[in-house]
């Protein structure tokens, strides 16, 4: 039987750490997004995540199986909440797309790794519905980096002939999509460096709070050049694709690392805004640019400030969010993890090898059945 029309549910935890974004999908075959929901971990339960992602946290096996396990729990439990949400029953969904919670990402150590906690057996046996899970391993397994997996969706829903365009996802990390007028022409994307993570992280160790919720602090704060300048000279920003990183390489200890710091909290928000601005137009104009329209995603575009910077520093190229394209910007990820489970049920590729890295297309995804 055919799953290129169907309804799947995405579950996905980006390198925030700050929620479980989920989203109803119906394809028919091109997809709609039905209903969708975020619910956020419980403090200890984020805390522990954090503390295992960054490093900072020395972990028992019987640690890290519970963790896994309980992470499941809390995916399975918003699958289950967005059905009731929606007046859905589980016999309804073809499948659950689960990316799970990324606590490290290594693909260029020897040997390259990358890893997922969500136990997705804890998820089908709560639901009842078929899960599908483990996505980028086989992409790290093949020689790829395992990210960023979006840009085939974002070619799917948001490609437009004859109009070069990019899809810049505002996350823990900021990745472009790169996709080109000429429909001849690949797609290409990559991970350009912090967005939200480096701003979520100072907040929470000096400021009692989890994101700079507007931008409104740094918006008060001063650039500190000098400290712009430093942290732009990091080797990662001009590394060549493919590339991928996360929250394991950009934390609060690279920001030690790299010198004198700005003096206030306000002017290290400011200057670390101003990071994530520049380091995407640089990438936009080094890799792409002939775009003539840059379309954003993630919870970054919530951040008010955050979005005026990216603005300066990219225009005069257009600055919009998926909203003006009919997807909720806060959820094109989970859509994507959607998307993915019915590729793979369908037994198609769900990698891009020259965005990845891998040596070839990979169906992407490990099946546990309801």
């Amino acid at each position: 039987m055919s799953t290129d029309c169907g309804l799947f549910v995405g579950l996905i935890s980006g390198t925030s750490a700050d929620a479980i974004d989920a989203a109803l999908v119906e394809f028919s075959p091109s997809p709609t997004v039905v209903a969708t929901r975020a619910f956020a971990y419980g403090p200890e339960l984020r805390g522990e995540i954090l503390a295992l992602a960054q490093g900072r946290a020395a972990v028992t096996l019987e640690h890290l199986g519970s963790l896994d396990v309980r992470i499941g729990q809390a995916f399975g439990q918003a699958a289950n909440a967005l059905l009731a949400d929606a007046g859905r029953s589980a016999h309804e969904l073809t499948a659950i797309g689960s990316h799970g919670q990324t606590v490290r990402h290594r693909p260029r150590s020897t040997p390259a790794f990358t890893l997922q906690l969500g136990d997705p057996s804890t998820i089908a046996e709560l639901t009842g519905i078929t899960t599908v899970a483990d996505f980028r391993r086989r992409d790290v397994a093949a020689g790829g980096e395992g990210a960023p997996l979006a840009p085939g969706f974002h070619a799917a829903v948001l490609r437009l002939d004859g109009e070069p365009r990019a899809v810049l996802n505002l996350g823990g990390i900021a990745n472009l999509t790169l996709l080109p007028g000429d429909p001849s022409e690949p797609v290409r994307g990559f991970d350009t460096g912090p967005a939200n993570c480096l701003l979520d992280a100072w907040m929470t160790r000096h400021l009692g709070g989890t994101c700079d919720s507007g931008g409104n602090a740094a918006r008060s704060g001063r650039m500190d050049a000098d400290a712009l300048a430093r942290w732009l000279d990091y080797p990662y920003f001009t590394q060549q694709p493919p590339k991928s990183t996360g929250r394991e390489e950009f934390d609060l200890e690279w920001l030690a690392d790299r010198g004198p710091l700005p003096h206030g909290d306000a002017d290290v928000l400011a200057s670390l805004t101003e990071l994530s601005a520049q380091t995407i137009a640089r990438a936009l104009q080094a890799h792409a640019p002939g775009t003539q329209r840059l379309i954003a995603c993630g919870g970054g575009v919530h951040n008010g400030f955050l979005m005026e910077r990216i603005a300066a520093a990219v225009a005069p190229l257009l600055l919009e969010t998926t909203r003006e394209h009919g997807i909720d910007p806060d959820f094109v990820e989970a859509s994507l993890f959607a998307w993915l489970a019915r590729e793979c049920l369908a037994g198609r590729a769900g990698n891009l090898p020259e965005v990845t890295g891998a040596s070839g297309p990979r169906v992407l995804g490990a099946i546990y059945p309801a």
